[in-house]
Parts: structure tokens; C-alpha cells; sequence
């Protein structure tokens, strides 16, 4: 038997009276919702069920809408994200993934069968197989058709929407929107977004949409910690904490990391959706601040000036302005180059927009056409720019000619035939920065770190759809393109199967100890190779070490037969689910490096290895450095459509 009362409360008297009764036979109730902008209205939730009252009358409540929760349209399977390929063993990681591997293999049959925690039996759970209202929300702003999304206790998340129509209320129920875990609190906000809690596993953000909720991303939540242990199990000289989390059959094994707060300078309205890309551009090569902000859009690219303010130059430096820029960069002084699907753009920036422009009302500009092709992607660097085409498959090697003080064109030097698509381009700087001490000589060990044959023409890397990364140089003595090294991308989980996905998404030339090419993939991994393996039995102390060390290196990467060698994968380590992106500080070799997956990530350059911290900062889809004089050592992030300076 349930009993609904009414009560009124007397302000001056200070007392509560009975008004009047609901009467009913049924299940317990357990919590009465106010129907929102519809005074008079309220959900009254039981278990079993749901009942819409109408309280408008004090003395006369009745029931306008009934439905029963044990016969709602239910989904038929439960929707997963975990990705199969997170369950790759990460060589950086020790080991560490086989443990998480096989507590990820363990199914809701398995904890029950060796649980002993787990006291239900078959029998105690149809006695209790009536659903229940676990948690709800309304939506925000609505005064016409008011909506709540509602969470049972089974997971299942359904919709009331309330129609007010001139012979009365009518309620309609959804069907199943999403089936989950059973969430304590839901919170709809702005913009069609859910986010929910559970008391013992991740939340969720959801979006809404016509028929269903999309999964956007997880909450995480590492409550309750039920065993940890602290230990520095992937040798970076930082201890971590290994931790067994939550409950069966939610539980998992986390590792909780020291993460790098940022200091945020700027931030920007929410005006910048669609970017597809952020540069930041000198002037001269030798500039020691950036110019110029290249932000490019779906269709459109737009150039600002760096300083205490970004003002729109876009007209000034010669960048066109209607198309979606695929790289950018500075080929020689005072020389910009912009890359889109159709051409190459050279341009020569006025003094409107640098004080270093050339002295005219107009920039100077000059276009490359690649013949009936498109361009898919490119590269700029110091007298080189490199594109790909993806049908037919081509390589182009171009640089710069001057034709008179204020003109230059450019001009293509090789073009070869690739046997497969091109997914990245990049194209290192030669000169190596002295960011860190060393107790040996940094000049010294960076030329013996550094092979001949990239010292001697230009060096560029490339992806492919193979999938591979290579290393690639290229000289102007009848040699050309040749391949120095290159590694190919397979990689499997513990049960043997291959991982999809691993398509590289940026590949970057990294000089640690010694040379490592970084490729960050489609599928959210990161990739480290080295070169193959050469002595060191000389010794570091010994006089003849550096020499020794250059030999052996020439020989690894082919001087003596022109025969490219393979790259050794190392280590390989997951940081996220979506494309990995790689961010340099600045142009050295020794550059510190922002990984950009899920959420970011820094990596530092130490003397043996590679050192990985999280950065405290939301998802960002793009970053690039950016050095002024008011803001030396700046990051601008792209997140939630606005800019976002910050200082790490």
C-alpha cells in the first residue's frame, strides 16, 4: 500500500497541516520529481514503475500517466568502447600491459564464478528483477515540451517528453537511447551534452541525438582505491602509482602519474570552429620570436601577427586566403610558403605586415600547379618543400630560385613514383639545440649521434599506408632521393591478432642518447625506433669514442653500400584512442615534444630515454609553440573552438 500526502506549510505560524491523500496499492515509492515551468505536475518514481501526478488540485491528487519499467522497450546488447588494439603489449612499459591485459579478459561470468564477494545467486536475482528509477535530469530551457532523461537501475537510459495539448497532458516514452552502467547522477547541460556518474566506475559524456545517446568521452574516476603500489616501472626517474580500482565487475588496474600544470594566459571566445591546423611562422631563420599565426579552416586560412595582440594579416603576408592550408612554413628569409590542395603558394610578406617586408603595398607572391594532380600533403624546410599526391602516388621534391631582388619561384627539382600513399610528412631542421648539461660534450656527442649522409643533403621523413615510416635524403649530385632507413608498422595484441589502425599520423626525428624516429599512429599509439644496433665498445670515455661511434653509424645508415637498413620498433606505448599528433617546442632535434591524442601529453628528452608526463590541460584537437617577447615559451591549444594560450 502507498500513500502520497500533501502538506501545507503555515509561514507565520511556523506549523505543517495534512491536506489531503493519494491512496494506492502498489510498489514502494521512493522519490517524487517536480515536473519543471508546470506547477502542479510531478513524477512520482516506484519501483516497477512510473506514475505522472497531477497535484494542482491540493485535495483532489490523481494519476494522469502510468507506465510499468519492467516492460519498457529495452535495448538488446550492451554498447562497448573499450578498443581491441588497447590491449597491445607497450614495449616502454615493461610488462606492465600483460597484466592489464588479462584482468581486461575477465567477463561478468568469470567474477562470479570466483568472487566470493559477489553473494547473489541466480535465484536472489530474479526475486529482484523489477527496474527502478536510478537517476534523472531535465532539460535546460525548456518551457514548452518539457524532457527527462531518465537511468534505470539495469542501465538502460529512456526520455519523457511531456506534450501539453488542449484536452490535456500527454507523455511520450522513448525508446532504449543507450544502455550502460547504472549512473547515480545525470546532468543534461547547454548544447545537447549528458554527463553521468557512476558510484564505482567512469562516467560518461554523452551526446543526444535524434533516436539515441552517442558516447563522447569518460569521466574518469578512480574510487575506491582497494590496493595501490608505488614504483617507477618504466625507468623515467618517476615513481608511479599502480593502483586496482573500483568494484567487479567495473574494476580496473590504473596508473596514476605526476601531471604538469599549465599557466593560462589567453583564452579566447568559442569562435574558431572547423580548424583543420596551427603554425606558428618566423620571419628569418635566424629570428629568434615567431611572426606570424597561421590558423587554416575547411575553407579558409587566416594569418595573424604574434605579439600582445593577433591581428589579421592574412592580406599583408600573401597567403590565400580561400582555402584549406595542408602545411606552411619559412623556406628561406623572408620567404613564406603555403600549401593547399591545388598549388604552392611562395609569398613575400609587406612591411604592414613585418617590419622585415618588403617596402611595397602589395605582397609578392608566386604559385606552383602540379600537373592535372592534387595535392594531398607537404612539408617546408630550410630551401626545401616536399608534397605528396595520393592518385597516382608521387613524391615532389621542389626548392626556391631567385629571378630578380624582389621575385622567386618555385621550382621542382625530383619527383618520384611512391609505391604507396603518403599519410605524413615532416622535414627536421639540421641544426641541434643545448637545452640539456651533459657531463660530455654536447657538440661532440651530437655530430657523433648525427650520420654523414644526413649531414650532407636534406633529410625529410614520410609515412605511409604500407604502413611504414622512413627516413629519406635527398641531394642535388645526380644521387637524388634515397632511402636511408626505414621500419615497418605491425603490431598485434596479446592474442595474435593484428591491430587496425596503425597508419602513421605524424613521424618526427628525435635525437636523445641517439637518433629515434617518433611516429604517432591513426589508432592513438606511439612508436619509437632506432637505428640498427652498432658496438660501443670503445667506450665513452674513450679518446677515440666519437670517431668510432660516427663510423659505425655511417655504416648503419648505408654510406658504404647505399643500401637502406631497417628501423628497429623499441618501444611502443598507447596514449590514447585518436590520432596521435607530434608538437615540437622549437626546430632542434633535442626538442622537448607535445603529444596530442586524447588528451595531451609532453615529452621530454632525457640522456638515456624518453620521459612521458600528462599535461593538465582539456582535449585539444591542435597546439603549436609560440615564442614572443611578452610570452617566451607559449603553447596555443585548440579546444571546445577557442584559443587557448598557455604557458607549461
Amino acid at each position: 500500500m502507498n500513500e502520497l500526502a500533501l502538506f501545507r506549510w503555515n509561514v507565520k505560524e511556523e506549523s505543517i497541516c495534512l491536506i489531503s491523500e493519494y491512496v494506492e496499492t502498489g510498489a514502494l515509492a521512493h522519490s517524487i520529481v517536480e515536473v519543471p515551468h508546470s506547477s502542479g505536475f510531478a513524477f512520482l518514481f516506484r519501483i516497477g514503475d512510473v506514475l505522472l501526478m497531477d497535484l494542482r488540485d491540493p485535495q483532489n491528487p490523481c494519476c494522469l500517466f502510468r507506465t510499468s519499467l519492467d516492460f519498457v522497450p529495452a535495448s538488446l546488447m550492451e554498447e562497448h568502447f573499450v578498443e581491441e588494439s588497447c590491449r597491445v603489449q607497450d614495449g616502454d612499459d615493461e610488462g606492465c600491459n600483460v597484466v592489464v591485459c588479462a584482468l581486461l579478459e575477465l567477463r561478468d561470468h568469470e567474477v562470479r564464478d570466483h568472487d566470493p564477494m559477489f553473494i547473489d545467486t541466480e535465484s536472489d536475482i530474479g526475486k529482484l528483477s523489477s527496474k527502478n528509477v536510478s537517476s534523472w535530469t531535465w532539460e535546460p530551457e525548456n518551457n514548452h515540451n518539457p524532457r527527462m532523461i531518465i537511468c534505470l537501475d539495469n542501465g538502460d537510459f529512456f526520455m519523457f517528453e511531456l506534450i501539453y495539448e488542449d484536452d490535456g497532458v500527454k507523455v511520450n516514452l522513448s525508446e532504449c537511447l543507450y544502455k550502460g552502467l547504472p549512473c547515480k547522477d545525470i546532468l543534461w547541460i547547454e548544447g545537447g551534452f549528458l554527463a553521468t556518474f557512476a558510484e564505482m566506475a567512469d562516467g560518461t559524456v554523452f551526446k543526444l541525438g535524434t533516436e539515441k545517446l552517442h558516447w563522447m568521452s569518460s569521466i574518469q574516476n578512480i574510487a575506491p582505491i582497494l590496493d595501490f603500489s608505488v614504483m617507477d616501472d618504466q625507468n623515467e626517474k618517476r615513481d608511479q602509482i599502480f593502483a586496482c580500482c573500483g568494484v567487479t565487475p567495473e574494476g580496473s588496474l590504473r596508473i596514476i602519474r605526476s601531471g604538469i600544470n599549465v599557466e593560462k594566459l589567453l583564452k579566447t571566445a568559442p569562435v574558431y570552429q572547423g580548424i583543420t591546423g596551427t603554425w606558428t611562422v618566423k620571419m628569418k631563420l635566424t629570428d629568434v620570436y615567431h611572426s606570424f599565426l597561421v590558423l587554416s579552416f575547411v575553407e579558409e586560412t587566416r594569418v595573424l601577427s604574434v605579439g600582445l595582440s593577433f591581428k589579421d594579416v592574412t592580406d599583408s603576408v600573401g597567403f590565400q586566403s580561400d582555402v584549406c592550408t595542408f602545411a606552411c612554413g619559412l623556406v628561406a628569409d623572408g620567404l613564406l610558403v603555403q600549401i593547399h590542395q591545388d598549388a604552392i603558394r611562395l609569398c613575400m610578406p609587406t612591411m604592414d605586415a613585418h617590419s622585415d617586408g618588403i617596402p611595397v603595398s602589395s605582397p609578392f607572391f608566386s604559385s606552383w600547379f602540379p600537373e592535372n594532380v592534387s595535392i594531398s600533403l607537404g612539408a617546408v624546410g630550410q630551401n626545401l618543400i616536399v608534397v605528396s599526391t595520393s592518385n597516382p602516388c608521387f613524391l615532389s621534391i621542389l626548392g626556391v630560385k631567385s629571378v630578380s631582388s624582389q621575385c622567386c619561384e618555385i621550382y621542382e627539382i625530383q619527383r618520384v613514383t611512391l609505391q604507396y600513399e603518403v599519410s605524413c610528412i615532416s622535414v627536421p631542421q639540421k641544426h641541434i639545440g643545448k637545452k640539456r648539461s651533459r657531463d660530455s660534450s654536447p657538440d661532440n656527442f651530437c655530430k657523433a649521434a648525427i650520420p654523414s649522409a644526413m649531414e650532407q643533403g636534406y633529410t625529410f621523413l614520410i609515412g605511409t599506408h604500407k604502413p611504414s615510416v622512413e627516413v629519406l635524403s635527398f641531394t642535388e649530385d645526380g644521387v637524388g632521393v634515397r632511402v636511408l632507413a626505414s621500419g615497418l608498422v605491425s603490431l598485434t595484441n596479446t592474442m595474435g591478432t593484428v591491430i587496425s589502425g596503425c597508419i602513421p599520423q605524424d613521424v618526427r626525428l628525435v635525437l636523445v642518447d641517439q637518433l629515434y624516429v617518433l611516429s604517432g599512429l591513426r589508432n592513438g599509439m606511439l612508436l619509437r625506433f632506432e637505428w640498427a644496433p652498432f658496438s660501443n665498445s670503445s667506450g665513452l670515455n674513450c679518446p677515440d669514442y666519437f670517431s668510432h661511434c660516427k663510423e659505425e653509424m655511417d655504416t648503419v645508415v648505408g654510406k658504404k653500400d647505399n643500401l637502406p637498413v631497417n628501423l628497429l620498433l623499441i618501444a611502443t606505448r598507447r596514449i590514447g584512442i585518436t590520432p596521435v599528433f607530434l608538437v615540437p617546442f622549437s626546430d632542434s632535434l633535442d626538442s622537448d615534444i607535445i603529444a596530442l591524442s586524447d588528451r595531451p601529453w609532453l615529452l621530454q628528452t632525457a640522456r638515456q630515454s624518453l620521459s612521458y608526463t600528462s599535461i593538465s590541460f582539456q582535449p585539444s584537437t591542435h597546439a603549436t609553440p609560440v615564442c614572443s617577447f611578452e610570452c617566451p615559451q607559449g603553447i596555443l591549444f585548440v579546444s571546445e573552438n577557442c584559443l587557448h594560450l598557455v604557458i607549461i
